[in-house]
């Protein structure tokens, strides 16, 4: 029995790379691979410019050809940053398709889907796509009209106030304790 894998939206999955790669041999010819079986490579030759060539267009085709996927975990995560050796950090932030080639060797191509605080890390990357930030469906409340309260004659309102609360609003008003002051008389006026 098979199943069909089918991916969410809210689903993380692998990271995709594709490497191109000469190979040389010791007659002086080469031979270009690469990781996709399905690929058709050029047979071996000794021109090497032509297959490089064709190993960097065969690279830009893979680019080209992926839709980056914006819930992909970072490949070069996944191979435990092995391509940043020297440092170290958690993979995190938006997913980039970046390629990697060192044209001082000249010889392998990477493709990848890596995290932003991986790519700027690896050596001879350049970012070839961003994936669009998944956007986020929050439901937000309704706004609620504020509910009728009955209003109460003068002085302080709580809504939560009980009956006898009530009762001692509509009482009649209270007295002063304090005793009333009593004029003074100033000295040196008529006695």
């Amino acid at each position: 029995m098979t199943t069909a894998y089918s991916e969410t939206p809210t689903e993380r999955v692998p990271g995709r790379a594709w490497t191109v790669r000469i190979t040389g041999h010791s007659d002086r010819s080469a031979t270009v691979s690469c990781s996709t079986p399905a690929c058709r490579m050029p047979p071996r030759s000794k021109d090497l410019a032509s297959l490089r060539a064709f190993a960097a267009r065969h690279a830009a085709a893979h680019a080209k050809a992926a839709t980056l996927r914006p819930h992909a975990w970072c490949h070069c995560g996944s191979q435990r940053c092995a391509a940043h050796p020297e440092t170290t950090t958690h993979c995190a932030g938006a997913v980039l398709l970046v390629l990697r080639h060192d044209p001082t060797v000249g010889r392998v191509w990477n493709v990848e889907e890596v995290c932003e605080t991986c790519a700027p890390l690896l050596p001879h990357a350049t970012v070839l796509a961003r994936a669009a930030q998944p956007r986020r469906h929050t439901a937000r409340p309704a706004a609620q009209a504020p509910a009728d309260r009955p209003g109460i004659p003068g002085g302080f309102s709580s809504p939560t106030a009980g009956p006898a609360e009530a009762e001692s609003r509509t009482a009649p008003p209270r007295r002063s304790r304090r005793a009333p002051q009593r004029t003074r008389r100033r000295s040196g006026q008529g006695r």
